[in-house]
């Protein structure tokens, strides 16, 4: 065991699990043993956590759900952190909401909806954590995180607990300061409105259904692979290219949504990497449209 892993076994930075194997936990069932997997149940354990290794100068990473990241087959160096169960957490206040950065960004909307408030009905179909979405601004059927959000609770680089407005974290179109100013929402405070519970609740059941029907959600996957080009749609280009079905090793493109690529059982990181990359090459031959990856890899090369 490394030496940095042995001392904090002894710290009260929460759970910690030397050669813990990531593909209990990404979405595509892929990548191998991080050095250590690490979590902290509260924001002060987080704070202790980041603070010690920087003094330790090991390299760390955040981990969600693991819905948008291609973990190496040979791993991740150094310690990557998911927030536990105390962080997970969502309080009602009214129309006012306390969610912890670990919380399902679905469970939350779902939540919501069962307690009559509306705004979160475009979370239903996010497969991330609240600190997830905050850190990207998510959004879907033309609403975000930006329009519900009051503050957060947020660990920096450095280990300083701050809080932040809506106004310090600079949101844009699937972006947040954080992009900038490396740091771990722990908490973040939203504000809903009252609504119609059947409304809501059928505005959620209509974005499931179709999702339901256009989707591979019955297989491992990570969600939209490339990025949708200016004026088109990069599921209508590769299906258009005639790429649906395409496979290399376990790695298949999925026959339902072209924008998909599914793990079929076996499928390694770089049987996805190599898939990709066929895809970028043929879209760019038959269409001179460079196709930019959407999920991002991580890990030893």
């Amino acid at each position: 065991m490394q030496q940095w892993i042995s001392k904090l076994t002894h710290q009260e930075v929460g759970t910690v699990m030397p050669d813990e194997p990531m593909s209990k936990y990404t979405t595509w069932k892929i990548g191998g043993p991080a050095d250590a997997l690490i979590v902290p149940e509260n924001k002060i354990q987080l704070a202790t956590l980041i603070r010690l290794l920087n003094e330790e100068q090991v390299p760390w990473m955040m981990i969600g759900k693991g819905s948008n990241m291609l973990v190496s087959d040979k791993g991740i160096r150094g310690a990557v952190i998911k927030l536990g169960h105390e962080l997970e957490k969502i309080e009602f206040n009214g129309a006012e909401i306390e969610a912890g950065g670990g919380a399902s960004f679905v469970r939350l909307s779902i939540m919501a909806g069962k307690q009559g408030l509306t705004g979160l009905e475009f979370a239903g179909g996010i497969p991330g954590t609240v600190g997830g979405a905050v850190y990207m601004n998510a959004g879907a059927h033309g609403s975000d995180v930006s329009r519900i959000f009051k503050s957060a609770e947020i660990v920096l680089e450095t280990g300083e607990l701050v809080t932040c407005s809506a106004e310090d974290m600079e949101f844009a179109y699937r972006h947040s300061m954080l992009h900038e100013r490396r740091g771990i929402v722990a908490l973040a405070h939203f504000s809903l409105e009252a609504g119609d519970r059947l409304e809501i609740a059928a505005a959620m059941a209509a974005y499931k259904d179709r999702r339901r029907k256009t989707q591979p959600l019955q297989q491992p996957c990570a969600g939209s692979v490339f990025r949708n080009p200016s004026g088109d749609h990069a599921a209508r280009l590769i299906e258009a290219a005639g790429l649906k079905g395409l496979s290399v090793g376990g790695a298949e493109v999925s026959t339902l949504h072209a924008n998909f690529i599914v793990n079929t059982g076996q499928a390694t990181a770089e049987d996805v990497l190599r898939l990709m990359e066929q895809v970028k090459t043929t879209i760019a031959s038959k269409y001179e449209v460079a196709l930019v990856p959407e999920v991002f890899f991580v890990g030893e090369r």
